[in-house]
């Protein structure tokens, strides 16, 4: 194997590793064999440790565990005609209203709008018309506000 370096991914690598380990190889024999394989493409004996310590624990998964960070987006076509619904029933609706409803930011709420739904927000100054002080969604670019 040692002509035939591939790079395994880390799903992989980690296979690797519990088999070795199950096999009762020591994390240094398990690096250097990974890192006559896959070369520079290896995982550092560190890493190697590390899993070889999560499997001493009973934790035979080599997949990675889920962490916290950036939530992923909730642009969904359901969101997006939810959205278009609320807002055919209610011009006058805020983003805030639409996202308490949904259970979305309304930066989301924005960015629907703005970008999927391709809606503009007319904004009245208070005192300045009537009855119009609240946000106003029109079709925007040539798009009409009708039902789809």
């Amino acid at each position: 194997m040692s002509g035939d370096a591939r790079d395994f991914n880390n799903t992989e690598t980690r296979a690797v590793i519990n088999l070795f380990f199950l096999q009762g190889k020591t994390p240094k024999e398990f690096h250097a064999i990974l890192k006559e394989t896959s070369g520079e493409h290896a995982p550092s004996h560190a890493t190697v440790k590390n899993w070889v310590v999560q499997f001493k624990r009973g934790d035979f998964s080599t997949c990675d565990a889920p962490r916290p960070g950036r939530p992923e987006t909730v642009t969904t076509p359901e969101i997006i005609d939810q959205i278009h619904e609320l807002i055919l029933e209610n011009r006058r609706i805020s983003a805030k209203s639409i996202a308490e409803q949904l259970g979305i930011s309304r930066e989301r709420v924005g960015s629907i709008t703005h970008e999927d739904l391709d809606m503009l927000v007319a904004c009245f100054l208070p005192g300045k018309v009537k009855d119009l002080s609240a946000p106003l969604y029109m079709a925007g670019h040539g798009k009409r506000l009708t039902k789809r």
